[in-house]
């Protein structure tokens, strides 16, 4: 059977995942009365709370003779590491772009590294049915970006199709039949050349495991393509790092292939097939699996560093322990060190205390993904605020610069742009978009951007839409002001008492109501000043002996601010941490003592 590997690749929201079900559903997958998941790839429950996609996935499909294995990819830029790898296993990308939008950070992101690799992409215009749609102006852009990427002439003569992933259709033409997805179909099969390791079916056996997974029966499976050779379950192979040394020999327990959603046990596979093999224990991403014969590893793609760190510590709260049940430092580092296995953008390190940990990543997204995991799976941790990495390069300090790409109404563009030049961004371009809109870009330092989120959405009234994506290292842009308001903090322990909020809340905004349980030194809200108010949040009323004249009033309380789990993140201080459990996020101090506050605040003066 003739074989196409192909990577749908898209800024987050284009439609990546909704156009793979339509594929699915219109080659057969699906019996016609099946029930049908929709996004049917995002198969993780926060990626179908936050409709984005997290984890690279494979899938396949069949079109008149031609099995087609389909990658659906992440679309932020938290999660490039997936794409590096996933693109290097494929022989072809469908480039998918909205029509109304134009091309994204994250489509110049993926784009870059596809064209890098040599591959041809098939440009397909997304949601031209949308009312505010432009695709001749869309497909200017998306020319404009290859060209700036250096694309070379092969690559800049790529074909264009005009489709609706949500109705089911693709063309060539943009009035034509507005129909199935033949068209895309066909595209795929004469575009995409079949895989080059077909030829090497003879050779002895070599792979590059390209991702990690778990399975509760099977063990460790690592999936990628195969460059040469065949093989069947039993064989011994041995794996080998990039540098080539030897990690471990095992014997082949499963292969497993891509057939529709599901994963089948297949008897051989050949070269240029898409596969996950079963057996190993310590072989990872980026290592060679191959015949004892073999000598060279396979190149690997180098993956990009990360650029923020967050540590992760044990919950040592008064409350510690009362949520979860993993609570202790060892099974929070064999988590962590689970987790860097499987996803390559992550790196962790342990702290000289031994309680804490630092986690590196490429982005708030990232890290705030991972926490969510690991609080559902009954974790509690201590989290500290993001801090950016920074580099030495020729004797200077270097730091990440982002390139920000801002949409949002002509009436908040002036205060958008005051808040970037505060954080020390440079000012790209600024250009009237669709819809009445404006199109901001700059280039801002990682270090401005974090816990800026919030305050835009509320700058913008909820309206605006920015994305944000790695630009470069450069030096050093100098101190960037932080959060101005202090917070309230709790003096006492106890459960929270309505009248004693009320009595307080002038003094600034409250993050929990009454009836909470509280401790010393956790924070309660936000100060109206900018200094820190230590502030009793048990004191109730004095009662006497004598009525009152009137009835007394019930009290109101102001609706308190909840946060999520990035927000709480971005807005604490250095000296602030977040207190996760599956039930909570409150924030507190890191000294919960004030009088040991005051001695760790003289010693940081």
């Amino acid at each position: 059977m003739e074989l196409r590997n192909i990577a749908i690749i898209a800024h987050v929201d284009h439609g990546k995942t909704t156009l793979v079900d339509a594929m699915l559903q219109q080659s057969g997958v699906y019996r016609d009365n099946q029930a049908v998941t929709e996004r049917a790839m995002d198969s993780n429950d926060l990626e179908r709370e936050r409709g984005i996609t997290i984890l690279a996935k494979a899938t396949s499909v069949e079109w008149e003779g031609t099995r087609i294995n389909i990658v659906d990819t992440p679309g932020h830029a938290d999660f490039g590491g997936e794409v590096e790898r996933i693109l290097s296993m494929v022989d072809g990308v469908v480039l998918l772009v909205d029509a109304a939008e134009g091309p994204m950070p994250q489509t110049k992101f993926v784009t870059s590294k596809a064209l890098a690799l040599g591959l041809r992409p098939i440009v397909v215009l997304n949601k031209v049915d949308k009312p505010d749609a432009e695709p001749d102006r869309a497909l200017d852009e998306v020319f404009d970006l290859f060209a700036s990427l250096d694309a070379d002439e092969h690559q800049l003569d790529f074909p264009v199709l005009y489709a609706s992933g949500r109705a089911g259709w693709a063309n060539d033409d943009l009035e034509g039949e507005r129909k199935d997805l033949s068209a895309l179909f066909r595209r795929i099969i004469a575009h995409v050349p079949s895989p080059a390791q077909a030829d090497h079916v003879e050779e002895p056996f070599a792979m590059l495991a390209t991702t990690l997974a778990a399975d509760p029966y099977l063990g460790r499976l690592l999936t990628g393509r195969i460059e040469q050779g065949r093989l069947t379950p039993g064989t011994s192979l041995k794996a080998m790092s990039r540098d080539g040394k030897e990690v471990e020999r095992f014997r082949v327990t499963k292969i497993l292939a891509f057939r529709g959603l599901s994963q089948q046990a297949v008897d051989v596979a050949e070269a240029g097939d898409i596969v996950s093999l079963a057996g190993m224990t310590k072989a990872t991403v980026a290592d060679t699996l191959c015949d004892q014969s073999v000598t060279k590893a396979i190149p690997a793609q180098p993956i990009d560093p990360p650029t923020i760190s967050v540590t992760f510590g044990i919950n040592d709260s008064p409350l510690a322990g009362r949520d979860g049940k993993k609570v202790q430092s060892r099974v929070i580092r064999d988590r962590l060190m689970r987790e860097a296995e499987t996803n390559v953008a992550i790196q962790v390190r342990d702290t000289p205390g031994g309680e804490a940990f630092e986690v590196s990543g490429r982005g708030e997204l990232q890290m705030g993904v991972l926490i969510e995991n690991m609080r559902r799976e009954g974790f509690e941790l201590s989290i500290s605020r993001p801090q950016v990495l920074f580099r030495d390069i020729d004797g200077k300090r270097h730091e990440p610069i982002e390139e920000v790409t801002v949409d949002v109404d002509e009436s908040y563009s002036g205060v958008v742009v005051e808040k970037l030049a505060q954080r020390k961004g440079d000012l790209v371009e600024m250009r009237t978009a669709t819809g009445g809109k404006t199109r901001i870009v700059a280039h801002v330092p990682s270090r401005g951007l974090i816990g800026y989120h919030g305050e835009f959405l509320t700058d913008t009234r909820g309206t605006g839409v920015l994305n944000r994506v790695f630009h470069e290292w450069a030096p050093d842009r100098g101190p960037i002001p932080g959060r101005r308001a202090g917070v309230l903090i709790s003096m006492e322990s106890g459960s929270s008492v309505a009248y004693a909020i009320f009595n307080l809340e002038d003094r600034g905004h409250f993050f929990i109501g009454s009836g909470e349980e509280v401790y010393q030194g956790m924070i309660l809200g936000e100060h109206s000043r900018e200094n820190d108010l230590d502030v009793n949040p048990l004191k109730g009323k004095k009662l006497t002996n004598v009525r009152a004249s009137g009835t007394d009033e019930a009290v109101r309380l102001t609706t308190p601010r909840k946060m999520s789990l990035e927000e709480a993140i971005a807005y604490i201080n250095t000296d602030e941490r977040v207190e996760v459990t599956p039930n909570h996020i409150r924030l507190r101090k890191i000294h919960l003592d004030p009088h040991e506050r005051k001695r760790a605040s003289k010693l940081a003066s």
